[in-house]
């Protein structure tokens, strides 16, 4: 894993961008070269990416992240693109998976959407059609029928990424917001700090932990006067849970 860094704007000068939707993104891609342009590509259009090169190791990632698309693909080493696929369907993750590839036979497009891909894109591509299979993929995560998500009197919207309370929506800050929902979707299960600073920062950013601790500290004084509580267990996480 590693983090994509500065923007390569030679390379994104020609691109058109996604607009209007924050998501956040996991690239799942073993050719460095490619995934850095994809990553540099999203997050210039705003959006948070994790990006991964093993697929050994995106497997276990994507059993406990709450990444909203998956460009996934087909030849990894540790494990093959199908076989995650087909793993994700089979746990019941029904997120967008856009699939590469470099093979362009069409019995190989047919196994990726066999196994459940929503789209099939074959490399080399041109980031505008990159950026129109985003979009059209997008649109499903708008549409969405599970959307929210509740703790204790607040309703998490998943699309907009705001928090809302019996008297309306709650001013909190876009890292604290992150972090929010990483916790949520633990379902109050702990959650460690590198696990977060993934949330905040993508995967592999170098950004120290304590950081972790200042939006933690912040979002918890928020929370308390709604009814839900942050609580640490030294060496393990955070939880967040709603009060009695």
């Amino acid at each position: 894993m590693s983090p994509c860094g500065a923007i390569l704007a030679r390379t994104l000068h020609h691109a058109t961008f996604l607009k209007g939707l924050t998501l956040r993104i996991v690239v799942v891609e073993d050719n460095i070269s490619v995934a850095k342009g994809i990553c540099y590509h999203l997050q210039d259009a705003g959006h948070a990416v994790d990006m991964l090169h093993d697929g050994a190791e995106a497997d276990m990632f994507l059993r406990d992240d709450g990444a909203d698309m998956i460009v996934l693909d087909v030849n990894l080493p540790g494990k093959d693109g199908l076989s995650i696929l087909r793993d994700l369907r089979e746990r019941g993750d029904q997120r967008p998976v856009l699939m590469l590839t470099a093979q362009a036979e069409t019995t190989d497009k047919v196994a990726g959407l066999d196994a459940g891909a929503d789209d099939y894109l074959i490399k080399p591509f041109e980031m505008v059609e990159f950026s129109a299979r985003i979009r059209a993929l997008s649109r499903r995560v708008t549409n969405q029928t599970t959307a929210q998500r509740a703790i204790g009197p607040l309703l998490f919207d998943l699309t907009a990424r705001m928090v809302a309370g019996p008297d309306g929506p709650l001013n909190i800050p876009r890292r604290e917001i992150a972090v929010f929902e990483r916790l949520l979707m633990a379902e109050g299960r702990l959650v460690n700090k590198q696990a977060l600073l993934d949330s905040l920062y993508g995967t592999g950013a170098d950004v120290d932990e304590p950081v972790v601790e200042v939006y933690i500290s912040r979002l918890r004084k928020r929370l308390l006067l709604h009814g839900v509580s942050i609580t640490v267990k030294r060496g393990m996480g955070y939880q967040m849970q709603a009060l009695l």
